[in-house]
């Protein structure tokens, strides 16, 4: 399966760490080579690293058993990242454009714009990505007001946030693991890039998903994303109500997948029914009243993140994916809560894939796939990975190592030999461990940079700005 043009991607959920391997076919498909996962409950909470050591050791057998399945070496990876402490944030930023009557848009005052808004600080935050919701010229509302006269400029961007100690914690993750972010992407745009037709993310949609420990919403209007949040909600809280009715944890888990439902209507519950788990039975009416509490409840908050603004502008309506989906009845309780008649439950992606993907139709994989699509570097190191029997599905297995360069052996022996081994590197101090932390934070930060300079100089818009002004200043 070895190959030498492919692209790398991790996602770090609320409950698991995925990684996937694929590449993009000429006809536009996409091609899964290679797929890992490893559990996290026990150093992220909430789609946040809390526990880096343990974050790093995830991430270190994910690519390995990547690197076994490819047989060669992974350059870098594309990482995707959500989780509770990501929220959205509108920035207004105003021009008053010079003269008593005004003048014209030009692409360098946009760009300036862009930056100053880059440069917004946050205490305690970190500007992950940036939406350009509209410009005000005067009065005339515009998304692109290049060429426009006008006396005021307003400009006004919606910038994702996330918590700068959950950033910093996330890239030293992947730096003790000794792998190299490519690039990070915001996990719930990846997953609406994915999901989301262009008729609903024109007409106005809510996207819902609906996973373990948090629920993550993304409003979108007109193809600009309108508001994104993370509610610290998910369907382990349904597990942990059911423990309520003295169950153990996983047979909670097993009545709330073969039981639950998010609404049951009044005359199909039978009082005296119950369900059976293992060796209990539990009466079904009270199985069906703390689910549907807690599916009210969740329901109430993704409602209450929609803004009061694009509420009636919902044309294209509701559409539901992640883990919980997968409950009876959802669309019905979301339908009931927001009274949005039009309400989707997307299981699969709209990628087309290979005749024989790795990857499993399910809900749970949307967003690993999301940002296999988002990914644009060939991730592939010129290092070949030595074959190997390992199951990439299953928890972690000795995995083979890369090829290592051996000294040639003398045919005969000619005397004493002796064995060479590396030099060991001193140890580094703590102050040394952090200035190269803060480094490579610095490094992301300006190859980030760099590429969305790249981006904006290669847009149509600047490519026409720069010809106008050519044509209309040919001395320059």
């Amino acid at each position: 399966m070895s190959t030498k043009n492919f692209i790398v991607a991790i996602e770090l959920g609320s409950t698991k760490i995925r990684g996937i391997a694929g590449k993009k076919n000429p006809d536009g498909t996409m091609s899964v080579l290679a797929l890992s996962e490893e559990d996290a409950t026990q150093c992220i909470r909430k789609g946040v690293v809390y526990n880096i050591d343990k974050t790093s050791q995830a991430i270190n057998n994910i690519i390995q058993r990547l690197r076994a399945q490819l047989k060669i070496g992974i350059k870098h990876v594309f990482v995707g990242i959500g989780g509770q402490s990501v929220l959205s944030q509108h920035n207004l930023l105003f021009c008053d454009m010079p003269g008593t009557e005004g003048g014209i848009v030009s692409q360098q005052l946009i760009v300036e714009m862009m930056d100053e808004n880059r440069g917004t600080i946050y205490n305690d935050k970190e500007i992950l990505d940036v939406f350009v919701q509209e410009y005000r010229a005067d009065n005339l509302m515009q998304t692109d007001p290049v060429g426009i006269p006008c006396q005021h400029l307003e400009g006004n961007f919606l910038n994702i946030l996330q918590s700068k100690r959950h950033y910093q914690n996330l890239i030293k993750s992947f730096a003790n693991a000794d792998v190299k972010i490519a690039e990070l992407y915001l996990s719930p745009i990846a997953l609406a890039d994915v999901i989301l037709t262009p008729t609903e993310k024109r007409g106005g949609c809510l996207l819902v998903d609906l996973g373990a420990e948090t629920t993550t919403v993304v409003v979108y209007h007109k193809n600009i994303v309108r508001h994104v949040a993370v509610i610290p909600l998910g369907s382990n809280n349904i597990t942990k109500d059911l423990c309520s009715l003295q169950l153990e944890e996983q047979d909670a888990e097993d009545l709330k997948i073969k039981y639950a439902s998010a609404f049951t209507d009044e005359k199909d519950i039978n009082p005296e029914e119950t369900y059976k788990i293992a060796r209990q039975s539990v009466l079904a009416v009270n199985v069906i009243d703390c689910v549907e509490a807690r599916m009210e409840e969740i329901i109430t908050n993704v409602w209450n993140q929609v803004p009061a603004e694009f509420a009636e502008k919902l044309l294209s309506g509701i559409v539901l994916t992640g883990g919980g989906a997968q409950m009876r009845n959802i669309n019905v309780a979301f339908r009931n809560i927001t009274n949005i008649e039009q309400v989707r439950i997307a299981k699969d992606t709209n990628e087309a894939f290979t005749p024989q993907p790795l990857v499993p139709s399910s809900f749970t994989h949307n967003t690993l796939v999301g940002l296999l699509a988002k990914g644009d570097q060939n991730c592939c190191a010129d290092v070949a990975v030595q074959k190997t029997n390992a199951d990439i599905f299953n928890q972690p297995e000795q995995v083979e190592q890369p090829e290592q360069t051996v000294a040639p052996q003398p045919t005969q022996a000619s005397g004493p030999t002796f064995e060479i081994r590396p030099k060991e590197e001193p140890a580094k101090k703590e102050e040394e461990i952090l200035s190269e932390e803060d480094r490579l934070i610095q490094e992301y930060r300006q190859q980030k940079e760099k590429r969305e300079k790249e981006k904006e100089n290669n847009s149509l818009g600047n490519k026409i700005s720069r010809w106008i002004q050519a044509l209309t200043n040919p001395e320059e």
